[in-house]
């Protein structure tokens, strides 16, 4: 297996090397070699620069998206892809990013769940995890439709993110205004319908935009109808045997609204509201025919997201100000998960059983960064300093429903609901950070140390729904911690457009609410319990890369090695009075996952265009000299495409290795590649109208997605990705 992925490898390398060379050949002049402008001119212009391989608006100074570890795709290119998920994200722009539903959470570079960091607008999103009833989740309850950049920062850039980055983070900014209303127009909108034939969805989004004087406001909604998404199997039924994907309804609903107030000076004020809404429900037929009746057994899951919050941007208009740019947002969110099942039951307790884990964050924080730039002699300095506050109420409780009042069965014994697994959680989070990009003169070589101090703490609160349970009438202790995480980084703008940097990084997340405080006692079967003494997850790590060319002929490529420390894990052990033991969270010693990624364009004048991308990575646990699950094998995405003024199209293969033989998942699915084929038409007679549409998995072939099944023991096609389906949208922009 391991010379299966080595083979791999080298394939995706080589499609990427002829998709460079190729273009090197023919293409005339690669770029422009003009000198940059002297002074503190200059040195903004440099800043901007790492960023111009990527299509669209220009990144704001000092957000954490503005680093060479962070890639952008734009409104434009999520239009263009027809991208409506984080997977579709991972098939088209971004290859080492999958949205893994086992978990439901993205993984980026090996890591998932709440080691990934996402924020919209500024805002931390909340991955809500009840590590008892296995629900978990939270950090997709957004839609791309809303969406004006997605932002993909890989590593733990300390400086940047903070807690929760280990493995990187998904930086989302919705849409503003100016995005919909064109240079001398005062309203703009897009409105969309679509149909996805993976999972039946029909899908409909319109957004508006109106600018009076210096006032603008916006509104854009979204819903979509779907089913289930469908595998590769063909076999109906009830019970284990079914691969067919079981029956299922979904609705989706987004709605987001801003209003902005310019202000003389580069002021910007604003509020934003929204709310994101998704529920489903599904009959669980290969689940069904034994305990549960046929077709009266359901699992339904229920996701929402609400925030308000008041938003501030500055860009200095003059020379004079010791502030070049600023933005801050105070904001309070909701987020709600609730996820259970309901149905008859026909063995004991016979009758009625419903079960229902309702998960809740209440957030109220605030966060912001400023820019300022000066010369000290012949060192230009970008100086950017920030931090964020966060307070959260964490709550969780397990509802139930069965016949055991009414007849008691010996299956009563083990079940226990109407009340809480873990206690009321009151956490506080606290983020300052600073770091100094330093040019030396006119050499384009800059160093960028950094520092961020994190702290938070976790409070127990006693409620009722806790407390009365009986096996634990006393509230853990709280829990508080700090970290400072130093970053330093190099860079030498080449030219222009050639840009090489190298980065030693260090990451830090604390221990989530169920790992520490979460308590089901299950006796005399199993208990599983937090620990209130587990040490926050650290890492270090050090990367080098370049960045290079436009959005015409450019393209990335890195290599990274990251160490981490005390990986909060489970474990079972012995214990008595329990037949299976206690399922306790621990600290893991060392894990290390090193990788490499790379990508690479070129558009011709004839049209044509070639595209390339991968992303391969290799985790171990140093203590036991496993490789880890969680880390996908080798992902390449190579195409070619044929665009003019009014249609074009492309052909893009998606390929993935197979699992290494080493590796701990519990089912090690061998590798794929699908072909996609998609096309576009915007008629000359309609402005603003654009038909595009496309077949997916081309060829129908049966496949599997390795971060899926990692922990499925022989996963049957029930668990297979979609086959052949069609995608197809009508957009009009106005």
């Amino acid at each position: 297996m391991v010379s299966r992925g080595l083979r791999s490898l080298l394939l995706a390398c080589s499609s990427l090397v002829v998709v460079s060379a190729f273009a090197s050949m023919t293409s005339p002049v690669f770029a422009q070699n003009a000198p940059p402008a002297q002074g503190t001119a200059a040195s903004q212009e440099q800043t901007a620069l790492p960023t111009i391989i990527v299509k669209g608006k220009r990144v704001r100074q000092g957000a954490p998206e503005d680093s060479p570890l962070a890639t952008r795709t734009t409104a434009e290119q999520i239009a263009e892809k027809d991208i409506d998920d984080l997977d579709d994200l991972g098939d088209t722009t971004e290859p080492g990013v999958s949205f893994v539903s086992a978990t439901k959470s993205v993984n980026i570079r090996g890591l998932e769940a709440d080691r990934v960091l996402t924020t919209i607008d500024g805002i931390p999103v909340p991955y809500l995890s009840d590590g008892v009833r296995n629900s978990q989740g939270g950090v997709d309850t957004y839609d791309f439709a809303s969406l004006g950049t997605v932002d993909i920062l890989r590593g733990a850039d300390s400086s940047r993110a903070g807690s929760g980055a280990l493995g990187g983070a998904v930086i989302l900014r919705t849409l503003e205004p100016e995005d919909l209303i064109a240079d001398g127009a005062t309203v703009g909108g897009v409105a969309k319908l679509g149909y996805d034939g993976s999972d039946r969805s029909l899908i409909g989004a319109a957004a508006v935009a109106k600018r009076f004087d210096n006032t603008s406001v916006l509104f854009q909604t979204s819903y979509k109808y779907g089913r289930e998404e469908e595998t590769g199997g063909d076999v109906g039924g009830y019970g284990a045997t079914r691969t067919e994907a079981d029956p299922m309804d979904l609705n989706r609903r987004n709605i987001l609204f801003k209003v902005r107030q310019s202000l003389e000076g580069g002021h910007t004020i604003g509020m934003t509201a929204e709310h994101y809404d998704q529920n489903t429900t599904t009959n669980l037929r290969q689940t069904q025919g034994g305990t549960y009746q046929a077709d009266d057994y359901d699992r339904d899951s229920d996701k929402k997201r609400d925030r308000l919050s008041l938003d501030y941007f500055f860009d200095a208009t003059s020379g004079d100000s010791w502030i070049d740019s600023a933005f801050a947002t105070v904001y309070f969110q909701r987020a709600e998960r609730i996820e259970g099942t309901h149905g008859t039951r026909l063995t004991g307790p016979i009758g009625t059983y419903m079960r229902s884990s309702d998960n809740e964050a209440r957030s109220y924080g605030a966060s912001g960064y400023a820019n300022s730039s000066f010369d000290t002699g012949l060192l230009d300095h970008q100086v950017t300093f920030g931090g964020n506050i966060d307070f959260t109420r964490t709550s969780q409780y397990q509802k139930g429903d069965d016949t055991c009042d009414v007849v008691f069965a010996p299956a009563c014994a083990n079940y226990h609901n109407n009340r809480s697994d873990m206690p009321d959680t009151d956490s506080l989070m606290v983020g300052l950070f600073a770091e100094d990009k330093i040019g030396l003169g006119n050499s384009g070589v800059s160093l960028t140390p950094g520092l961020r101090l994190d702290w938070y703490r976790h409070d127990p609160q006693e409620t009722s729904t806790y407390t009365s349970i009986g096996n634990s009438p006393d509230l853990p202790e709280g829990q508080s911690d700090f970290r400072l995480s130093p970053k330093l980084r190099a860079a030498w703008q080449v030219r222009p457009d050639v840009e090489l940097f190298a980065q030693v990084t260090t990451g830090f997340k604390a221990p989530n609410v169920s790992q520490l405080y979460s308590n089901y006692d299950n006796a005399p079967l199993y208990r599983q319990i937090g620990n209130p003494d587990l040490d926050p997850e650290t890492s270090y790590g050090f990367e080098a890369g370049a960045n290079f060319g436009d959005e015409d002929f450019g393209g990335r490529i890195a290599a990274y090695t990251t160490r981490y420390k005390n990986f909060i894990d489970t474990e079972t052990t012995p214990e008595a009075g329990y037949r299976v033991g206690s399922i306790e969270y621990f600290n893991r010693a060392r894990v290390r996952i090193s990788g490499v990624e790379a990508r690479a364009q070129k558009t011709f004048s004839s049209g044509i265009d070639l595209h390339g991308s991968l992303a391969y990575a290799r985790g171990t646990d140093l203590d036991t000299d496993e490789l880890l699950a969680s880390v996908a094998p080798l992902k390449a995405i190579v195409g070619v495409g044929y665009n003019t003024a009014f249609w074009g199209t492309d052909l893009s293969l998606v390929t993935a290795a197979a699992v290494d033989d080493d590796s701990i998942a519990a089912t090690k699915p061998g590798g794929y590649g699908i072909v996609n084929l998609t096309g576009w038409w915007e008629p000359e007679q309609t402005k603003g109208l654009r038909i595009q549409g496309g077949v997916y998995n081309l060829f129908d072939k049966t496949y599997f997605d390795a971060l899926e099944v990692k922990e499925i023991a022989n996963a049957s096609e029930f668990y297979s990705e979609a086959g052949r389906y069609f995608k197809i949208s009508l957009t009009q922009k106005f």
